[in-house]
């Protein structure tokens, strides 16, 4: 099946979860009704979804192990399953269909991992299934680990040389400084060689139980940007946010060439 366009989408912790670090899922509905609503405009989207390490602190509660690294990874073994179950869910209630995979850094190496990764996927776009990618936090540690899903999602959108990347966030984008202070504003374009460090302290928070933040952010999206992939960072708790920018209105911070 052809597409008119293939976007990757990637959505943080921070978007999906509640000030009690719980999951939302009219936000999770939200996201896969957009994503429904451009797969009826024949464009397709691969999912790169955090809330795998939340939603298996969620069935286990706290955890007795004190290693964070085996924590993150029972979490995480437990969360995956929970995560996919409310994807698939949503998605059935629209129609539509999705995939779980799950990649460590080095299949992206040049070689077989990264060509079975390739076919995978186009397996799975050509059968109009939405592939939902995520860490393998339960294998994935140290040389093996990627620094936050902003690098998975800017891998997977050169691996499938996409038309869009859509880093969602809890914030509009990059600011001049804290988005809650008054004379702050939103910094609409950030070309790849542009220096925003001086920005980025003063931009809110990490993920919760993640990895991700603003300078991460930045960072892998003005790769991806060099690629010639078009790149954004937007709020991901706004309802239209991915539609909005698909349909070329200014939204969020877009990183360009």
């Amino acid at each position: 099946m052809m597409y008119k366009q293939k976007i990757v989408v990637k959505v943080g912790t921070n978007v999906m979860t509640n000030r009690d670090n719980r999951i939302v899922r009219p936000v999770l509905r939200s996201l896969v009704s957009q994503i429904a609503a451009l797969y009826e405009r024949d464009i397709i989207t691969i999912l790169v979804s955090s809330g795998s390490v939340i939603a298996g602190r969620e069935v286990l509660g706290k955890s007795k192990i004190k290693n964070k690294t085996q924590r993150r990874q029972v979490y995480s073994a437990i969360g995956q399953p929970r995560m996919m179950r409310l994807y698939y869910n949503i998605f059935h209630d629209f129609g539509m269909k999705c995939a779980q995979v799950l990649p460590t850094k080095r299949d992206f190496n040049p070689g077989i991992h990264r060509e079975n990764m390739i076919n995978c996927y186009e397996g799975l776009l050509s059968e109009g299934v939405i592939p939902i990618a995520n860490e393998d936090d339960a294998v994935s540690v140290t040389m093996s680990m990627f620094s936050d899903n902003d690098e998975l999602a800017s891998l997977v959108a050169e691996l499938l040389n996409v038309d869009k990347l859509i880093l969602l966030t809890d914030t509009d984008g990059l600011y001049t400084g804290h988005p809650d202070d008054e004379d702050t504003r939103l910094i609409e374009t950030v070309t790849v060689d542009e220096n925003v460090d001086r920005y980025i302290k003063e931009n809110g928070k990490g993920e919760a139980e993640g990895r991700g933040g603003m300078g991460s952010k930045l960072d892998f999206a003005q790769r991806a940007a060099s690629k010639n992939i078009p790149t954004y960072i937007a709020n991901g708790k706004n309802p239209r946010t991915i539609l909005d920018i698909v349909d070329g209105k200014n939204v969020g911070t877009k990183i360009t060439i």
